[in-house]
């Protein structure tokens, strides 16, 4: 007997994606466990969760009756048999969402069922970017504010090919510095006419949804 896959998930629910391009879009979120990092001002208990098989993690998102999907975490690209899930649910027509820390490229595979790619790269683990391992490619490059990142968000504008990048400000304890952002925002637009830097705002935190 083939035993099932199974996943970590801490939580499925349905919401409006927040920030990024895609603020706005209603969708289920798949957030699953486990991490390769450990930011301090993660927002997210990625380390409990409940395995559960395929079948049953593609019920639960079917039953909000909304098409897209939005895997997230923790970090979705160090679960090894993801790609299998990802088909489940291309299978099941669903457009769908990654977001990663960038650190582990995915599959060719896994790439052809992965509708928009939205990547995250953290400052403080700047020198665990490696150019054989990383995310090279994206939909979206999307940067928290965590202290000094100029010189990190340059270095991933050289590093990432993406069609859109974003600077995100920091939120601890409730708190975000948007003001530092904004100024970090016209620092690495001043040279630019074009394919500037954009904000992106939380707001889902701002607004008190999911």
């Amino acid at each position: 007997m083939i035993q099932e896959l199974t996943y970590p998930v801490v939580e499925i629910f349905g919401s409006m994606q927040g920030e990024g391009y895609n603020t706005g879009q209603r969708m289920v979120f798949v957030r699953l466990g486990g991490c390769n990092l450990a930011c301090p001002w993660c927002d997210t208990d990625y380390s409990t969760y409940a395995m559960l098989d395929r079948s049953e993690i593609v019920s639960r998102v079917a039953a909000f009756d909304l098409k897209s999907v939005l895997l997230t975490g923790g970090e979705p690209f160090i679960q090894q048999e993801l790609g299998a899930l990802l088909s489940d649910l291309k299978e099941a027509g669903y457009w769908i969402g990654v977001e990663t820390n960038g650190l582990r490229a995915p599959t060719p595979a896994w790439l052809r069922n992965i509708d928009y790619l939205s990547v995250s790269p953290k400052a403080l683990y700047a020198d665990l970017y490696d150019d054989a391992g990383m995310v090279t490619s994206a939909d979206e490059v999307r940067i928290t504010v965590d202290g000094d990142v100029r010189a990190f968000c340059e270095d991933m504008r050289q590093r990432i090919d993406a069609e859109r990048y974003y600077l995100s400000p920091c939120e601890r304890e409730g708190v975000f510095n948007i003001a530092e952002s904004v100024s970090l925002l016209g620092e690495l637009n001043s040279s630019r006419l074009q394919s500037k830097w954009q904000l992106s705002l939380q707001t889902h935190k701002l607004a008190g949804f999911r």
